[in-house]
This record gives structure tokens, sequence and C-alpha cells, in this order.
């Protein structure tokens, strides 16, 4: 077999490969033994005539489309893992020249990941950030958790802060008069004072009255979440429909004992504390692991194909989708919101994803150099915990297929790999 090699881009490479007779002879008697297989010859049980009188009775075309399939999906291989690519997508390729079974050529045109120089990622060094809980925090759930508790009554006078309203409200851009995306709800309810709206909006409905109106001119903050928002003025109409005045539990052991198997409210706050404190704990561990293949990803080199940028792109986009849909909006909206174009939410996408692809390249590579791998027992040991979370049949059907297998063994290398990361980063 012959290979000839042409670089085209750094993550595009042209292979042309030719096979002759040696390599063709025992591809061709691999082809005839499997369609021998069904293939009836007089005198012979399926299966076990003799190659050359099975292949009298194939129809020449079946034969070479058979052959062709196999023999050039299997030079495709040799010559993939001779020249030690990484190819990332199905290749496309071209039969060039074909002489039956004495001659082979064609043409692979293949995007594969480029070299990978990955920096010395021994000498990286973070140090972690500590999961602390201050006293505010936790009071800041407990308070929560009393306005949770609290006897609402329903009162006929003007509402005052701390009461919980009930409303219906559309909100118009200030200048064009246009319905602004996600800016409308019915049976609204709502505590005055509780910041939970941008400024202004709380504010504007104190003094109001059950079944009473009121229009509200507000600005978005320039830091809200939604670019499209930032600084825009619009008008809310509002209506009150009930007003609520809320009476909360005192915050003492019995309360406490409310809330869950606490005997005291000391108790509770040490729970509480207990569980910020573990989430506190996942989010720096996150940060921490992002923050540390970061550091890694500036100071090593390589070409990413925009084949798996793109893909990444749509991964990212579906599970944006997946909690635009959780919040009750279409996509469309979501865009109309951001004030973007399907196609220009993608480009914005694409800095995110780029970052995310080249993670995996250079956790790969420190894997690899590490000798990492993953034992069959790890990886039925992670499914059978993931099983016992997910005791649906569907689920539990969906976690055997080979993809999920794959997905939970990629998993488990790239926790590997970060704890070996971690090990490097905060030795001393």
């Amino acid at each position: 077999m012959k290979i000839k090699k042409e670089q085209i881009t750094p993550t595009k490479v042209t292979l042309t490969v030719t096979a002759e007779a040696a390599e063709l002879t025992p591809l061709k008697e691999t082809a005839v033994g499997r369609l021998g297989a069904n293939t009836k010859v007089a005198g012979f049980r399926p299966g076990k005539a003799p190659a050359n009188l099975i292949e009298k009775q194939l129809d020449p075309s079946v034969l070479q489309t058979e052959f062709l399939d196999a023999a050039v999906n299997q030079l495709f291989m040799a010559a993939v893992n001779h020249e030690k690519l990484r190819p990332v997508a199905q290749p496309n390729i071209s039969v060039t020249k074909f002489v039956p079974f004495t001659t082979l050529e064609f043409t692979a045109e293949i995007s594969v990941i480029g070299p990978v120089q990955l920096a010395d990622y021994k000498r990286i060094k973070l140090a972690p950030k500590k999961a602390e809980v201050t006293a505010g925090e936790v009071q800041e759930v407990m308070n929560n958790l009393r306005s949770r508790s609290a006897e609402r009554q329903t009162v006929s006078r003007a509402a005052k802060l701390k009461d919980e309203v009930t409303i219906d409200f559309t909100g118009t851009d200030a200048t064009t008069g246009a319905e602004i995306a996600g800016g409308s709800a019915e049976g609204h309810k709502l505590v005055l004072g509780s910041h939970t709206l941008i400024p202004g909006f709380e504010e504007g409905l104190v003094g109001a009255k059950a079944n009473e109106t009121k229009d509200l001119a507000l600005t978005f903050p320039k830091d809200y979440g939604s670019k499209d928002l930032q600084g825009r003025k619009v008008k809310f109409a509002v209506t009150v429909k009930e007003v609520q005045e809320l009476t909360e539990p005192k915050l003492d052991d019995a309360f406490a004992a409310t809330i869950g198997p606490f005997k005291t409210l000391s108790e509770a706050k040490a729970n509480i504390k207990k569980d910020l404190s573990a989430e506190r704990a996942r989010e720096n561990q996150v940060a921490y692991d992002n923050e540390l293949v970061a550091k890694l990803v500036s100071k090593s080199t390589m070409e990413v194909p925009d084949f798996l940028v793109d893909e990444e792109i749509t991964r990212i986009e579906e599970e944006e989708k997946r909690n635009v849909t959780y919040r009750g909006q279409t996509w469309q909206e979501h865009l109309d919101e951001e004030g973007v174009t399907a196609e220009e939410h993608r480009v914005r996408q694409r800095p995110a994803a780029e970052q995310r692809v080249k993670g995996g390249l250079v956790l790969a590579e420190v894997a690899d150099q590490e000798n990492i791998t993953v034992s069959p027992e790890e990886l039925e040991v992670r499914l059978m915990l993931i099983k016992n979370q997910y005791p649906d049949p569907a689920m539990q059907a969906e976690l055997e297929k080979p993809e999920s297998r794959r997905d939970i063994n990629n998993r488990l290398m790239s926790e590997k790999t970060l704890d070996k990361l971690r090990a490097y980063a905060t030795k001393s």
C-alpha cells in the first residue's frame, strides 16, 4: 500500500491511497466469504462451497460493491493509523482508479486535530479557594424560609413594603411601544421590598390597592442579564389583583422544628451552613478546574478544526434551549429578548465553544502523557451508580447505549486527569 499525504491546512489533510493485488486479494476473498454465506451452490450446504465456485454464482456488481466498501474502509483506517492522524469527522472519499481486484486508488479528505504543543503542566500553580459561608448568608436563608412560612391575610388597605401583591403586568418599549419579550405575566406574586424585579418596580407599587392599575416608567440596569435590555427605557402597565399582609413566624426553636428534624434554632442554622458550605465547595471546585484548564490552554498551542467547534456550539445551544423551554419561553422569544438572530447567536457562542474544545484537547494530551486510563471495572461501577439515580427503565436502556458508555468513560478520564493536574498545581 502506498500513501501520499498532502497537508491542506493544519486541520485538513488529503490522503491518496494506492493498493495492488497483494493487499486486495485477501480483501476480495473476505468479501466472497461474506456473500457466500447466503449463496446456494449445487451439492454444497450454504457457506460451505469453495470460494471459486461461490464467486461464479455472485453478481459481479454486487461483489464489487461489497469489496469496495470493505476495502476502502480498511485501507483508509490503515493509512490514518500509519500517518498517526486524528480524524474528527467522516472523510470525503473518492475512488479515482479501480481495476477489479488488482488495483485500487482513492483519495480521502479528512478534518483532523492538528498538532498540540502542550505546555509544561507540572509547573502550573494555582491555589484553591476556601469555601467560606458568612453568618449573613445563613441568616438570608433563614429569612427566606420565614417568608415562605408566613401567614397570609388579604387586606383592603394600600400595599406597603413586606406585603405580597398578586399582579398582572405588561412591559413595552418606551420609544416604540413594542411589547418586551418575556416582560409580561399574569397572577405573578411579588413581595414588595424583596428586590426581585428591576429597581423602581416594587417601590412603584407601594400605596396601590387591589384592582388598581399603575403605569411605571423604568429603565433596565446597565448590567442586566439580557444585553438587549441593558439601559433600555420601558413602561410597565401593572394591575394589582390582591394585597396580602404577611405575618412571619418568630425565629425560634419552634420554627426550626417546622423546617426539618431540628430541636433548636442553632441546629437548623448549623445544618444550613453545612449545606451552603458544600454547595460553595462544589462551585469553587468547578471554578478552580475551569481556571486551571484555562491556564494550561493559554500556555499551549493547537489548531482546532471548525467541525469540532461547530459541534460544541450546537451542544451549548441545545442546553440553552432546554433551559429556555423550562422557563416557558420559545427559542425565538429568547432570541428576540437577546436582540440577535439565530446565526448571530451561534457566532456569539464561538469563543466559549472553542475554549471548551481546546480544554478537552489539552486534557486528552495530559492523559496520554500521564498514561491515564479507565478500567472496565471503573466504568461499570460509575455506570451502576448513575443507574441507581435513574431507576426509570427508559433511562436505564439509554445508559446502556454505546454512546452513553463512551460519554461516561470520557467523563471519568477527565476527572482522573483533573485530579492529576490539581495535584501538580497545589504541590509546593
